[in-house]
């Protein structure tokens, strides 16, 4: 049994929390303490400790006391707060989902001879391990990641709830979305090149152009087309590019009776109330991810992984915290029981590509109630 630390107690960090208490001792952190103990009344079984993880010397301190630390802050402080961990000589696993690039802290990490396992979610992570996986054993010519979170009763007129804040999805909707096409980068606009996608369960989502492929253009260069888009309900882009496209994501601060207002902070407010997830309100994670090439025997063969899942009503955990965080808390286990003690920084993908690994995420969110389904055939 180990000491974890998970930095962050929002709906991804309590689940992930809370899951490694099953086996590990298990202090769960945060800046609110109203936050901490509403977490702590749902399951005794964690400790609990405010802190503010901006603070490097109190983040140190505090993290040296542990054997492996989680951290799930907001993306915003998610780089320097896992620069300061790896400074501190701390082995890590990451889904704050910086913008970043996080190979930049892979010198450092060797050079503290530590492990940081970054990007540990359901998109990117498990589709990062799928791709990593199948690299090692098939000559991949085409890579494709659908995926999204929805709430399951539409609200028009987004139809759409997130399990974080909106500034963090504006943030989605705002960054330049890259892509690769005939192993060339592509960088194009996101909410773009939409399209008409059929699910089992769901029915028709519309997807579009995010910059979800992050640490894989630099890992799988030799992969000559690689793309990932989300997924929303249909109609749902069109109202958010009515707001972009008039003005409403800017941060070129505006006037209005005399005080200087950010227009992206006053939609961030409007939406909060729009898009904030209920704590018991049910919703689910859909993805499809699809990877083509040449198999072992010289045929060219294309497979799917499908993930449908849904909030948990018995352990009232949404789906998006049910598979963001099981996948981070698979590989913190996974470090921890010795499968994987390379020393560096590690997106999915290079921690996937090893088979036990592989097996292992998803043999530990099977457990768990969250089903990759596969199918292949040959074309």
């Amino acid at each position: 049994m180990s000491n974890v630390i998970v930095l962050g107690a929002g709906m991804v960090g309590s689940a992930m929390a809370i899951d490694m208490a099953k086996n590990h001792n298990v202090t769960l952190t945060d800046l609110s303490q109203e936050v901490l103990n509403k977490v702590k009344n749902k399951f005794d079984g964690l400790a609990i400790q405010q802190l503010d993880s901006s603070d490097k010397v109190a983040l140190q301190a505090e993290i040296k006391k542990h054997d492996l630390v989680i951290c799930a802050v907001p993306g915003f402080m998610g780089y320097e707060t896992l620069k300061s961990i790896i400074e501190a000589e701390m082995n890590a696993i990451d889904i704050s989902f910086f913008p970043e690039n996080s190979l930049d802290l892979d010198v450092l990490a060797k050079e503290k001879n530590i492990t940081a396992i970054v990007d540990c979610g359901v998109a990117p992570g498990m589709d990062n391990i799928i791709l990593g996986h199948y690299n090692e054993i098939m000559k991949l010519t085409d890579f494709e990641c659908l995926v999204g979170g929805l709430p399951k009763t539409k609200k028009w007129p987004f139809c759409y709830k997130a399990p974080f804040s909106p500034i963090d999805v504006i943030e989605e909707y705002t960054r330049p979305a890259r892509y690769v096409e005939h192993s060339e980068t592509v960088v194009r606009e996101p909410l773009t090149d939409c399209d008409y996608v059929e699910f089992d369960k769901v029915g028709t989502l519309e997807s579009f152009n995010s910059d979800g492929l992050r640490s894989i253009i630099f890992t799988m260069p030799h992969i000559p087309n690689m793309k990932e888009k989300t997924l929303r309900y249909p109609g749902h882009v069109e109202y958010v590019r009515v707001l972009k496209e008039s003005g409403f994501f800017s941060e070129d601060k505006v006037e209005v009776n005399g005080s200087q207002v950010s227009p992206l902070d006053f939609t961030s407010k409007i939406l909060f109330n729009e898009w904030k997830l209920g704590e018991t309100e049910e919703e689910l994670t859909v993805m499809r991810v699809t990877v083509k090439g040449e198999n072992a025997n010289g045929q060219v063969e294309e497979v799917v992984y499908n993930l449908h899942d849904e909030y948990c009503k018995d352990t009232e955990t949404s789906s998006m915290a049910r598979t963001t965080g099981y996948t981070a808390t698979a590989a913190a286990n996974l470090f921890l029981d010795g499968l994987f003690a390379e020393k560096g920084v590690f997106p999915p993908e290079l921690v996937g590509k090893h088979e036990a690994c592989f097996k292992y995420f998803l043999n530990y969110l099977k457990e768990r109630n969250i089903h990759y389904v596969k199918s292949s055939q040959l074309i």
